[in-house]
Protein backbone atom coordinates (compact mmCIF):
# COMPACT_ATOMS: atom_id res chain seq x y z
CA UNK A 1 0.00 0.00 0.00
CA UNK A 2 1.66 3.69 -0.93
CA UNK A 3 0.53 6.35 0.95
CA UNK A 4 0.99 9.81 -0.88
CA UNK A 5 0.93 12.65 1.54
CA UNK A 6 0.38 15.29 -1.40
CA UNK A 7 0.53 15.60 -5.21
CA UNK A 8 4.28 16.28 -5.08
CA UNK A 9 5.13 12.80 -3.44
CA UNK A 10 3.04 10.59 -6.77
CA UNK A 11 6.26 9.29 -9.03
CA UNK A 12 6.14 11.43 -12.27
CA UNK A 13 6.46 7.88 -13.70
CA UNK A 14 2.73 6.86 -12.68
CA UNK A 15 0.59 4.67 -15.35
CA UNK A 16 -3.10 4.93 -15.89
CA UNK A 17 -4.73 4.89 -12.73
CA UNK A 18 -8.97 4.31 -11.66
CA UNK A 19 -9.68 6.82 -8.75
CA UNK A 20 -12.04 7.02 -6.46
CA UNK A 21 -12.47 10.33 -4.26
CA UNK A 22 -14.02 11.17 -0.76
CA UNK A 23 -13.20 11.71 3.27
CA UNK A 24 -13.42 7.91 3.68
CA UNK A 25 -14.10 8.71 7.35
CA UNK A 26 -14.63 5.50 8.84
CA UNK A 27 -14.57 3.50 5.63
CA UNK A 28 -18.14 2.10 5.64
CA UNK A 29 -20.56 0.16 3.95
CA UNK A 30 -21.56 3.03 1.28
CA UNK A 31 -17.68 3.48 0.82
CA UNK A 32 -16.96 -0.16 0.19
CA UNK A 33 -20.18 -0.36 -2.36
CA UNK A 34 -18.10 2.67 -4.47
CA UNK A 35 -14.76 0.99 -3.98
CA UNK A 36 -15.88 -2.46 -4.73
CA UNK A 37 -16.99 -0.61 -8.45
CA UNK A 38 -13.50 1.23 -8.61
CA UNK A 39 -11.95 -2.31 -8.55
CA UNK A 40 -14.21 -4.06 -10.83
CA UNK A 41 -13.74 -1.10 -13.06
CA UNK A 42 -9.68 -1.23 -13.16
CA UNK A 43 -9.92 -5.18 -13.25
CA UNK A 44 -12.48 -4.48 -16.18
CA UNK A 45 -10.11 -2.26 -18.29
CA UNK A 46 -6.59 -4.08 -17.12
CA UNK A 47 -5.40 -0.81 -14.84
CA UNK A 48 -3.03 -2.26 -11.94
CA UNK A 49 -3.38 0.26 -9.70
CA UNK A 50 -6.49 2.09 -7.98
CA UNK A 51 -6.29 5.11 -6.17
CA UNK A 52 -8.30 6.73 -3.05
CA UNK A 53 -7.93 10.31 -2.68
CA UNK A 54 -8.86 11.76 0.62
CA UNK A 55 -8.37 15.02 2.53
CA UNK A 56 -6.70 15.86 6.16
CA UNK A 57 -8.08 17.40 7.92
CA UNK A 58 -11.44 17.17 6.60
CA UNK A 59 -12.83 20.28 4.70
CA UNK A 60 -15.35 21.30 7.88
CA UNK A 61 -11.89 21.71 9.90
CA UNK A 62 -11.07 24.55 7.63
CA UNK A 63 -14.38 25.93 5.97
CA UNK A 64 -16.53 26.00 9.60
CA UNK A 65 -14.26 24.76 12.34
CA UNK A 66 -17.10 24.97 14.94
CA UNK A 67 -19.37 22.54 13.01
CA UNK A 68 -16.61 19.83 12.09
CA UNK A 69 -17.89 16.61 12.42
CA UNK A 70 -15.24 14.38 14.77
CA UNK A 71 -13.39 12.00 13.23
CA UNK A 72 -14.09 8.13 13.14
CA UNK A 73 -10.52 6.84 11.77
CA UNK A 74 -7.11 8.30 11.66
CA UNK A 75 -5.58 8.40 8.39
CA UNK A 76 -3.08 5.30 9.15
CA UNK A 77 -6.19 3.59 10.33
CA UNK A 78 -8.51 4.43 6.96
CA UNK A 79 -5.50 3.26 4.63
CA UNK A 80 -5.65 -0.05 6.44
CA UNK A 81 -9.20 -0.29 5.74
CA UNK A 82 -9.00 1.22 1.92
CA UNK A 83 -6.43 -1.39 1.69
CA UNK A 84 -9.41 -4.11 2.51
CA UNK A 85 -11.24 -2.73 0.27
CA UNK A 86 -8.99 -2.85 -2.64
CA UNK A 87 -7.07 0.22 -2.75
CA UNK A 88 -3.70 -0.20 -3.99
CA UNK A 89 -2.63 3.36 -3.03
CA UNK A 90 -3.92 6.50 -1.12
CA UNK A 91 -3.50 10.06 -2.09
CA UNK A 92 -3.99 12.56 0.86
CA UNK A 93 -4.42 16.05 -0.02
CA UNK A 94 -3.39 18.21 2.42
CA UNK A 95 -6.51 20.50 2.84
CA UNK A 96 -6.40 24.07 3.61
CA UNK A 97 -7.83 27.53 2.24
CA UNK A 98 -5.64 27.59 -1.24
CA UNK A 99 -6.96 23.95 -1.98
CA UNK A 100 -10.44 24.79 -0.95
CA UNK A 101 -10.53 27.64 -3.29
CA UNK A 102 -9.61 25.45 -6.40
CA UNK A 103 -12.42 25.56 -8.84
CA UNK A 104 -13.61 21.57 -9.95
CA UNK A 105 -11.72 22.28 -13.25
CA UNK A 106 -8.78 22.86 -10.88
CA UNK A 107 -9.61 20.12 -9.11
CA UNK A 108 -9.71 17.54 -12.08
CA UNK A 109 -6.60 19.29 -14.26
CA UNK A 110 -3.69 19.30 -11.04
CA UNK A 111 -4.98 16.15 -9.43
CA UNK A 112 -6.97 13.72 -11.76
CA UNK A 113 -5.15 14.25 -15.19
CA UNK A 114 -1.68 15.52 -14.26
CA UNK A 115 -1.22 13.49 -10.96
CA UNK A 116 -2.60 10.68 -10.95
CA UNK A 117 -3.24 9.94 -15.11
CA UNK A 118 -7.03 8.77 -14.54
CA UNK A 119 -8.51 6.58 -16.98
CA UNK A 120 -11.84 6.48 -14.82
CA UNK A 121 -13.31 8.34 -12.03
CA UNK A 122 -15.36 6.38 -9.61
CA UNK A 123 -17.45 8.19 -7.05
CA UNK A 124 -20.78 8.25 -5.16
CA UNK A 125 -23.61 9.82 -7.23
CA UNK A 126 -24.07 12.36 -4.59
CA UNK A 127 -20.11 13.25 -5.03
CA UNK A 128 -19.65 17.42 -4.84
CA UNK A 129 -16.35 18.80 -5.16
CA UNK A 130 -14.36 22.16 -6.02
CA UNK A 131 -14.57 25.57 -4.48
CA UNK A 132 -17.83 25.81 -2.90
CA UNK A 133 -19.01 22.04 -4.00
CA UNK A 134 -19.60 23.59 -7.06
CA UNK A 135 -18.60 20.13 -8.71
CA UNK A 136 -20.53 16.91 -9.19
CA UNK A 137 -20.94 13.65 -11.35
CA UNK A 138 -21.86 15.62 -14.58
CA UNK A 139 -19.08 17.67 -13.96
CA UNK A 140 -16.81 15.30 -14.42
CA UNK A 141 -18.67 13.27 -16.91
CA UNK A 142 -18.09 16.64 -19.34
CA UNK A 143 -14.52 17.36 -18.24
CA UNK A 144 -13.37 13.58 -19.05
CA UNK A 145 -15.29 13.53 -22.35
CA UNK A 146 -12.20 15.81 -23.27
CA UNK A 147 -9.34 14.97 -20.85
CA UNK A 148 -9.43 10.80 -21.58
CA UNK A 149 -10.73 9.45 -18.92
CA UNK A 150 -14.43 7.88 -17.80
CA UNK A 151 -16.82 8.66 -14.69
CA UNK A 152 -18.82 6.04 -13.03
CA UNK A 153 -21.04 7.70 -10.74
CA UNK A 154 -22.23 5.05 -7.88
CA UNK A 155 -26.49 4.58 -6.97
CA UNK A 156 -26.44 5.16 -2.58
CA UNK A 157 -29.92 4.50 -2.57
CA UNK A 158 -29.55 0.39 -2.67
CA UNK A 159 -31.65 -0.15 0.60
CA UNK A 160 -33.51 1.33 3.12
CA UNK A 161 -30.59 2.35 5.06
CA UNK A 162 -27.85 5.30 2.82
CA UNK A 163 -24.76 3.87 4.93
CA UNK A 164 -22.60 7.20 5.79
CA UNK A 165 -20.31 9.01 7.77
CA UNK A 166 -22.85 10.79 9.08
CA UNK A 167 -24.88 8.01 10.49
CA UNK A 168 -22.28 6.23 11.54
CA UNK A 169 -21.61 9.72 14.14
CA UNK A 170 -25.59 9.71 14.86
CA UNK A 171 -25.87 6.22 16.13
CA UNK A 172 -22.30 6.59 18.30
CA UNK A 173 -23.54 9.99 19.65
CA UNK A 174 -26.56 8.12 20.85
CA UNK A 175 -24.81 5.18 22.03
CA UNK A 176 -26.25 3.21 19.16
CA UNK A 177 -22.80 0.66 18.54
CA UNK A 178 -24.74 -2.19 16.93
CA UNK A 179 -25.89 0.59 14.58
CA UNK A 180 -22.97 2.19 13.99
CA UNK A 181 -21.11 -1.27 13.82
CA UNK A 182 -24.13 -2.59 11.20
CA UNK A 183 -23.05 0.52 9.03
CA UNK A 184 -19.35 0.11 9.48
CA UNK A 185 -19.67 -3.76 8.08
CA UNK A 186 -17.02 -4.33 11.48
CA UNK A 187 -17.42 -2.90 14.94
CA UNK A 188 -16.67 0.36 15.81
CA UNK A 189 -12.98 0.67 17.80
CA UNK A 190 -11.22 2.94 19.39
CA UNK A 191 -7.59 2.65 19.28
CA UNK A 192 -4.71 4.11 21.90
CA UNK A 193 -2.15 3.70 24.55
CA UNK A 194 -3.13 2.35 28.02
CA UNK A 195 -2.46 5.18 30.55
CA UNK A 196 -2.13 5.63 34.06
CA UNK A 197 -5.74 6.18 35.92
CA UNK A 198 -7.00 7.14 38.97
CA UNK A 199 -6.76 3.32 40.45
CA UNK A 200 -10.55 3.38 41.85
CA UNK A 201 -11.97 0.76 39.84
CA UNK A 202 -8.59 -1.24 41.21
CA UNK A 203 -9.95 -0.55 44.51
CA UNK A 204 -13.04 -1.52 43.71
CA UNK A 205 -11.83 -5.29 42.29
CA UNK A 206 -12.65 -4.07 38.69
CA UNK A 207 -9.27 -2.99 36.86
CA UNK A 208 -9.21 -0.79 33.82
CA UNK A 209 -7.16 -0.16 31.06
CA UNK A 210 -7.72 3.63 30.49
CA UNK A 211 -7.43 5.22 26.70
CA UNK A 212 -7.97 9.29 26.66
CA UNK A 213 -10.02 10.18 23.61
CA UNK A 214 -8.60 13.15 21.86
CA UNK A 215 -11.59 15.50 22.01
CA UNK A 216 -11.66 15.34 18.07
CA UNK A 217 -11.89 11.74 17.83
CA UNK A 218 -15.52 10.09 17.67
CA UNK A 219 -16.81 7.93 20.52
CA UNK A 220 -19.76 6.44 21.62
CA UNK A 221 -22.17 8.62 23.59
CA UNK A 222 -20.89 8.25 27.79
CA UNK A 223 -21.96 4.86 29.14
CA UNK A 224 -21.25 1.56 29.74
CA UNK A 225 -20.56 -1.02 26.89
CA UNK A 226 -19.66 -4.57 26.52
CA UNK A 227 -17.04 -5.62 24.06
CA UNK A 228 -13.52 -6.76 23.32
CA UNK A 229 -10.04 -5.52 24.30
CA UNK A 230 -7.36 -6.68 22.12
CA UNK A 231 -3.46 -5.89 22.70
CA UNK A 232 -1.47 -4.86 19.54
CA UNK A 233 1.95 -5.92 21.27
CA UNK A 234 0.59 -9.93 21.18
CA UNK A 235 -2.60 -9.88 19.38
CA UNK A 236 -4.40 -11.42 22.42
CA UNK A 237 -8.12 -10.61 22.37
CA UNK A 238 -10.13 -10.35 25.87
CA UNK A 239 -13.72 -9.93 26.51
CA UNK A 240 -14.27 -6.47 28.35
CA UNK A 241 -16.97 -4.23 29.93
CA UNK A 242 -15.99 -1.16 28.95
CA UNK A 243 -17.00 2.76 30.41
CA UNK A 244 -17.06 5.60 28.42
CA UNK A 245 -17.00 9.00 30.02
CA UNK A 246 -15.39 11.35 32.50
CA UNK A 247 -16.69 9.34 35.95
CA UNK A 248 -19.15 12.02 37.40
CA UNK A 249 -19.39 9.80 40.60
CA UNK A 250 -16.39 10.96 41.79
CA UNK A 251 -15.47 14.83 42.12
CA UNK A 252 -12.76 16.64 39.56
CA UNK A 253 -12.35 17.51 36.05
CA UNK A 254 -10.83 14.79 34.14
CA UNK A 255 -10.49 14.44 30.21
CA UNK A 256 -12.85 11.75 28.51
CA UNK A 257 -11.78 8.41 28.41
CA UNK A 258 -12.28 4.83 27.38
CA UNK A 259 -11.90 2.76 30.16
CA UNK A 260 -12.16 -1.61 29.82
CA UNK A 261 -12.55 -4.07 32.79
CA UNK A 262 -11.14 -7.30 31.21
CA UNK A 263 -13.32 -9.74 32.36
CA UNK A 264 -12.39 -11.89 35.54
CA UNK A 265 -8.77 -10.75 35.07
CA UNK A 266 -7.06 -8.43 37.86
CA UNK A 267 -3.32 -9.86 36.70
CA UNK A 268 -3.05 -7.84 33.58
CA UNK A 269 -0.18 -5.19 32.94
CA UNK A 270 -0.99 -2.77 30.39
CA UNK A 271 0.72 0.60 31.06
CA UNK A 272 1.97 1.61 27.73
CA UNK A 273 0.56 -1.07 25.62
CA UNK A 274 -1.22 -0.17 22.81
CA UNK A 275 -4.93 -1.30 22.47
CA UNK A 276 -8.01 -2.09 20.15
CA UNK A 277 -10.87 -1.53 21.60
CA UNK A 278 -14.57 -2.97 20.18
CA UNK A 279 -17.80 -1.98 21.20
CA UNK A 280 -20.74 -4.74 20.65
CA UNK A 281 -23.66 -3.47 22.34
CA UNK A 282 -24.74 -0.77 25.10
CA UNK A 283 -25.12 -1.71 28.51
CA UNK A 284 -26.70 1.12 29.74
CA UNK A 285 -25.70 5.69 30.31
CA UNK A 286 -23.65 6.78 32.70
CA UNK A 287 -25.25 7.65 35.73
CA UNK A 288 -23.51 9.57 39.11
CA UNK A 289 -23.94 6.90 42.43
CA UNK A 290 -24.21 8.50 45.43
CA UNK A 291 -21.98 5.99 46.98
CA UNK A 292 -19.63 3.56 46.93
CA UNK A 293 -21.88 0.72 47.29
CA UNK A 294 -24.52 1.71 44.79
CA UNK A 295 -21.46 2.01 42.23
CA UNK A 296 -20.20 -1.34 42.95
CA UNK A 297 -23.09 -3.35 42.99
CA UNK A 298 -23.84 -1.64 39.63
CA UNK A 299 -21.05 -3.09 38.21
CA UNK A 300 -21.60 -6.37 39.24
CA UNK A 301 -24.67 -6.20 36.87
CA UNK A 302 -22.73 -5.00 34.23
CA UNK A 303 -19.83 -7.39 33.91
CA UNK A 304 -22.78 -10.17 34.39
CA UNK A 305 -24.31 -8.75 31.57
CA UNK A 306 -21.15 -8.23 29.32
CA UNK A 307 -20.15 -11.61 30.26
CA UNK A 308 -23.75 -13.17 29.02
CA UNK A 309 -23.22 -10.47 25.66
CA UNK A 310 -20.01 -12.16 24.90
CA UNK A 311 -20.30 -15.63 25.81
Amino acid sequence: MQIWRGVDDVPADLGRTVVSIGNFDGVHLGHAHVLREARATADRDGIDTVVAVTFDPHPMAVLRPDHAPPTLTSIETRARLLESAGVDAILVVGFDRSVASWSPEEFIDRVLVDTLHAAAVVVGANFRFGAKAAGEVATLVEAGATRGFDTVGVPLDGGPQVWSSTYVRQCLATGDVAGASEALGRAFTVRGTVVEGDKRGREMGYPTANVPIPPVDAAPADGVYAGWLTRLDTGVRYPAAISVGTNPTFDGERERRVESYVLDRDDLELYGVDVLVEFVERLRGMVKFEGMEALIETMHDDVRRAREILA
